[in-house]
């Protein structure tokens, strides 16, 4: 491969990621609708010239400041052709199309886009995959220093990365005051509201709108799945935890999900496809979500478990369908108990708990408020801000 000048790393107007050659193009051929690329390392990239075409990203087709999409395909004759390609100098795909329009594309940027088999594959080989965890995840928990990730971004990346792929991180030396959340949690970005508040706190109340609020043993569950979108991440700040009893239990739901499909795919199956009503009610407010308790992602894998036992209404299902979803639901209830999925820790003050609640099951055993104060502040932020602070970080 040709020795390729740093600056041509990055595309123009492309959307603010350098795109490195990793080969470069070495011939054209011209079919009726499309262009055959091959590259350097022996590929062939087939591009329909619609897609050329879409994906021209000159100032008058891209608006450089937002790098948004100006043209609409739409716009365009459906029966497109080129004039000619060539390769330039610096390795770019050059196309003037008939009309007079004219395409430049960066071989970096186009084979990051190809969208032959190989190239298919090996994006989805690059992509970020899970890691499942069980009890083993307690000696090796990721725990990270609260003041270095306030300071250093590279810490906030990998602590980040960690809360991606493991859904479970402990945060240490926390100043145990009131509000110190907010500050965290903002250095990945907006905090999402609810009706509980931006800040809620987590302690025993004589006139609790959830079982969270009491000294009762807490089963393990996902927060808000009374929510058409469940908080994405979740953060509980331990203030003072003084009273006897109150233990952190920690399952990863993708664990147990994968667990069961392997022991069981139709009872897996009927979890998914199950429609299964949350609900949530206080004096001011009526909470309902029809979801199943594991929601798979456009890709067809595990990507959403919702569960709360105490904020679910009766089934709803057709009478012969009625068994196997209490087989199934009973079934992932007790492989959240046994022992080998179970991550249990006391978390004491000035330490925080981070976790993705779309994928984590977190559950707290019975306390005494009698024996001492127990006191945690907990906010949520969204899935979303969570992947996009990592893309910037990473950049």
């Amino acid at each position: 491969m040709n020795a390729v000048d740093p600056s041509l790393q990055a595309a123009p107007i492309a959307d603010w990621r350098t795109y490195p050659i990793s080969a470069d193009l070495v011939g054209l051929d011209a079919t009726r609708d499309s262009l055959q690329v091959t590259w350097s390392d022996g590929r062939v990239s087939p591009f329909h010239y619609q897609w050329l075409r879409d994906n021209c990203p000159c100032s008058q087709c891209v608006y450089g400041v937002t790098r948004e999409q100006l043209l609409e395909i739409v716009d365009v004759a459906e029966e497109l052709a080129p004039q000619r390609t060539c390769i330039d100098e610096q390795g770019h795909l050059l196309i003037d199309w008939q009309g007079g329009h004219h395409s430049r594309f960066h071989p970096g940027w186009l084979r990051a886009h190809a969208y032959d088999l190989a190239s298919r594959d090996e994006r989805q080989a690059q992509r970020p995959q899970p890691q499942l965890w069980g009890a083993e995840l307690a000696e090796q928990l990721p725990r990270f220093d609260y003041q270095a990730v306030l300071e250093d971004d590279g810490t906030l990346l990998r602590w980040l990365l960690a809360v991606r792929d493991l859904g479970l991180t402990q945060l240490v030396a926390v100043p145990a005051s009131e509000g110190v959340l907010l500050r965290l949690a903002k250095r990945i970005s907006f905090i999402r509201e609810s009706n509980f508040g931006v800040l809620f706190d987590v302690q025993s109340k004589a006139d609790a709108d959830s079982n969270a609020y009491t000294a009762f043993n807490l089963p393990l569950h996902t927060d808000l799945p009374t929510r058409e979108l469940q908080p994405g991440l979740q953060f509980l700040h331990c203030l003072v935890n003084d009273a006897t009893g109150g233990e952190s239990v920690f399952v990863d739901g993708f664990a147990i999900a994968e667990a069961l499909h392997q022991e069981s795919p139709e009872l897996f199956d009927i979890l998914c496809t199950t429609l299964v009503e949350f609900r949530n009610k206080s004096r001011n407010s009526d909470y309902r979500c029809l979801a199943p308790i594991i929601a798979l992602d456009a890709e067809g894998r595990i990507g959403e478990v919702r569960m709360a036992n105490f904020l679910r209404g009766p089934f709803d299902a057709p009478v012969e369908r009625m068994p196997a979803l209490y087989r199934a639901y009973r079934r992932f209830i007790a492989l959240t108990r046994e022992p080998r999925f179970r991550l249990q820790r006391r978390l004491e003050a000035g330490q925080l708990w981070c976790f993705d609640n779309r994928r984590v099951m977190h559950a707290r055993s019975e306390f005494d408020p009698a024996s001492g104060a127990r006191h945690f502040q907990g906010c949520y932020v969204d899935r979303d801000e969570l992947l996009s602070r990592i893309r910037v970080l990473q950049r």
